[in-house]
Order: C-alpha cells, then sequence, then structure tokens
C-alpha cells in the first residue's frame, strides 16, 4: 500500500484547495445557511465534473478512483463548501453502475432510467443517497433530500430511485431544521412512480456498499475539516494573550494542540486507507470505510470543540468560524445516526462480538 499522492493527484489536491479557498469563503458559507446549500456553487462543483469523476468513462464519468474523491471530500470540509458533493458522487456511482449493470444482463434497457442516469452523471439532475433504510413510504433524514432531484433508498429488499418535485425559489418542503445547516429533508415514496434499480440480495449490498463509500468520503471530509479547525486554533493562540502572555506559550494548550495533530494525521491515514481499498476492491474495504468514518468523527469534533474552548466565550459568538466547524463536525457525523451503534456493529464484523441491543430494541 503507498498513499503517497502521485502527480496528478497533488495537482488535483492543489487546484481544489485552491477553488474552495476562493468560491466557497466563510462570508459563502454564512449566507448559505440555514437551508446549507449554494446553488451557484453547487453548479461550478458540478462544472469541474466532481460529482461523476468516479463513475466509468464509458457510462458518461471521470474514470478517476475514490481516491481522487477523497481528495475532493478533504477540500471541501477544509472550507466548509455549502454543496452536496459526497452525496451526489456516491449516488451517481451507484445509479450508473446498477443501469448498466441491469441493462448487461438483461439485454434490454429502462428508457427511463437510462435518461435518468445520463442526466444526473451530466449533473444535470442531483441525485443523493438515504442513509436509513426507508420506514414504510418515508425515507427519514436524507442527506441533501432538501434540494436532490433523484434519491435512492432501500425499502425491504428493493433499492429504488426516487424522483423528486420540482424545486422553486422558496425553502423547500419537508426540509428539517438543524444546527449544522445541512439541507436534510424526510422524502416521500411514491411507488407507483418510482424506478427500481435492483432486488433482493443484490440490492442489499449495492446499498451497503454505497453506504460504505459514503462514510469513507465524510471520513476524509471530517478530516479536513479537523485540519482547519486546528489552523484556526493554533492562529488564534499565537495572537491572544492572557496574563500579559501569549495563551499557546501555556503548556496545557500546546499539549492539547500536539495530541491534536497527531489524531488527525491518523484520521488521514484512514481515510485514504479506505479509498485505496475501495479503489482495489479489497475485502475489507466497507470496514475500512467504518473505522475511517468513526475516528475522523470523533477526532473532528474533538478538535473544533478544544479550538473553540481556546477562544473562550468568544467562540460561541456567530462573529467567529469556529462555531461554524463546531457546529458541523458534530453535524455531519450524527446524519448517519448513533455512533455508539456503528462501534458495536463495526466489533460484530471485525471480531464476531453480538452487537448491542438498542434501546428500543430492549423495551420491544
Amino acid at each position: 500500500m503507498d498513499l503517497d499522492f502521485t502527480d496528478d493527484q497533488s495537482a488535483l489536491r492543489d487546484t481544489l484547495r485552491t477553488f474552495f479557498e476562493k468560491e466557497s469563503s466563510t462570508a459563502a458559507v454564512r449566507a448559505a445557511e440555514p437551508l446549507g446549500f449554494d446553488a451557484a456553487l453547487w453548479r461550478k462543483v458540478v462544472d469541474l465534473g466532481l460529482a461523476a469523476i468516479a463513475v466509468p468513462e464509458h457510462l458518461g464519468g471521470g474514470g478517476a478512483g475514490f481516491v481522487e474523491l477523497a481528495i475532493a471530500a478533504e477540500c471541501l470540509g477544509q472550507s466548509l463548501a455549502p454543496a452536496p458533493l459526497i452525496e451526489a458522487a456516491v449516488a451517481n456511482d451507484l445509479i450508473a453502475s446498477l443501469s448498466d449493470a441491469g441493462s448487461s444482463s438483461s439485454g434490454e434497457r429502462d428508457a427511463r432510467l437510462e435518461s435518468l442516469t445520463a442526466r444526473a452523471v451530466a449533473g444535470e439532475l442531483l441525485a443523493t443517497l438515504a442513509l436509513r433504510p426507508a420506514t414504510g413510504d418515508l425515507a427519514r433524514l436524507v442527506p441533501a433530500g432538501a434540494v436532490a432531484d433523484l434519491v435512492a433508498v432501500l425499502r425491504g429488499d428493493e433499492l429504488l430511485l426516487l424522483r423528486q418535485p420540482d424545486r422553486g425559489p422558496a425553502a423547500p418542503s419537508g426540509a428539517v431544521h438543524n444546527l449544522g445547516a445541512l439541507p436534510l429533508a424526510d422524502c416521500p415514496i411514491d411507488t407507483e412512480h418510482a424506478l427500481v434499480l435492483a432486488r433482493g440480495p443484490a440490492a442489499v449490498r449495492a446499498y451497503r456498499r454505497a453506504l460504505s463509500r459514503w462514510e469513507l468520503l465524510t471520513g476524509a471530509a471530517l478530516f479536513g475539516l479537523g485540519s482547519k479547525a486546528l489552523d484556526i486554533g493554533v492562529d488564534y493562540v499565537m495572537q491572544r494573550k492572557a496574563f500579559g502572555v501569549l495563551i499557546g506559550t501555556f503548556q496545557t494548550i500546546q499539549h492539547r494542540l500536539a495530541d491534536n495533530v497527531i489524531a488527525l494525521d491518523g484520521a488521514r491515514l484512514l481515510a485514504y486507507e479506505a479509498a485505496w481499498a475501495q479503489d482495489e476492491n479489497l475485502p475489507t474495504a466497507d470496514t475500512s470505510a467504518t473505522m475511517a468514518f468513526l475516528f475522523a468523527a470523533e477526532t473532528a469534533f474533538k478538535t473544533a470543540s478544544e479550538v473553540l474552548h481556546f477562544h473562550g466565550g468568544y467562540g460561541y459568538t456567530l462573529e467567529y468560524d469556529i462555531q461554524l466547524y463546531f457546529r458541523r463536525a458534530k453535524a455531519w457525523s450524527l446524519v448517519a445516526g448513533d455512533s455508539r451503534a456503528a462501534y458495536a456493529q463495526l466489533a460484530h464484523r471485525v471480531f464476531g462480538a453480538a452487537p448491542t441491543p438498542t434501546p428500543a430494541e430492549r423495551a420491544g
């Protein structure tokens, strides 16, 4: 395993850092609240081909891999870009692969599915993935569900593609208010108009693989978020004085910053190892993705939280940028649910230990 970037990957990282720094300033992030979506920025992201970078070339994508997508996610996280790149990239890859597999196996093509897939890959439609199987006729708390045109959701043993109603200029219906300023929404399922992407074990496998790819990319984004929060913290403690000296000279602050640097290095390693495992189609790819996500979520929140406390009471005020990172460090990971349940499921997968039942399961 060699996680050093190639020359092309290094150039991509430099280009995207410059792009997001310019197009997603903290002023732009604030302006996109409370919905958390900047349509103009999203159009520029689409024009760069980022949402389809991992889709094979013969399906209209960039033909790159998940390492390249992880680079894009890291740069997005550093700038808190209000654009659902991760959800769209994962959904595009899922829809395109299943559409292609279905047409290849049956020898026939579903014209409607083919059209929707082509438009999603081209960026004409915004696709997303529901992170939880549907409950009845509703997909709950879908990331980017408030702005997406297409939603891939597992319902029973069927993987469905929902066509969302056209969005107007007002705040979309179904949007769920949240302190992380994410375009979450509860999306109803109209089975009469939904397209079936896959059924049975194949549908479940494809859905779980898409979830793991969302995890690794979100882990990369959380690493980017944490690294930028750390930069904000270092800059602040080297300017702020207490008792006549810079607070950056206090040992307790120095030690915490050093611990955060080491933890963030680990988060980066896990994220890119998970991306490499996906590209190599290793049997450990899904487990690596979950590990990367959980550790990055924990590390990013700890870093942002400690940097916020280094600011004292200022850190909680809307004028300071660190609160933007603090809120998203918590919200981005919570979209996937309770981390304790995820850790229990991870232990079950790795060691074969029985997962700890949730309170609802114990009560039921």
